[in-house]
């Protein structure tokens, strides 16, 4: 998220924080304007059709091995892997929604992701129906910096130093 926008604000824009851009919604989503629903739609029908594709993409693989001749253990170890892969890549996109992954775990599930792109896609076609991917926790985000940056801005009512003191 960006920071709190001072002097260096562009001339139009109000102080403050600024949304962080979800992908394809960009900010958008803050106020649900210019083709939330449009675009959210697109995300849906483009993620469920990607998903499909990546089925058959996946099918004709498992032809390959059944030509091939690889044998029945080859065969079962290859859908088990890519259906296990799947769906920890489904939970885990579908709590990236919702809080944000250290880059360490991140980096260290990058293959299984990529293997289990079926599951990815699926919970972005899924979370795509309710709101956009992510928007939950980009909304929790910028309200606590709005609420951080109302606090350090707020005025006071006078010069603390000028305070008159309690006589006892």
């Amino acid at each position: 998220m960006s920071g709190p926008a001072d002097a260096s604000a562009p001339s139009g824009t109000a102080p403050g924080p600024r949304p962080e851009p979800i992908r394809f919604f960009g900010t958008t989503w803050v106020a649900h304007d210019g083709g939330y629903g449009a675009r959210r739609a697109g995300v849906a029908v483009g993620s469920l059709l990607a998903a499909v594709v990546g089925c058959f993409v996946l099918r004709f693989a498992y032809e390959g091995l059944a030509i091939a001749a690889v044998g029945q253990f080859v065969n079962l170890l290859v859908v088990v892997m890519f259906a296990i892969c799947s769906a920890i890549a489904f939970r885990r996109a579908w709590d990236g929604f919702s809080r944000r992954h250290d880059a360490a775990s991140q980096a260290s599930t990058r293959g299984l992701m990529t293997i289990g792109f079926v599951g990815s896609l699926l919970a972005y076609f899924l979370r795509s129906l309710k709101e956009a991917p992510g928007e939950k926790l980009h909304r929790e985000e910028y309200e606590a910096a709005r609420e951080q940056y109302a606090k350090r801005t707020a005025r006071r009512t006078g010069n603390p130093s000028r305070k008159k003191k309690r006589k006892r």
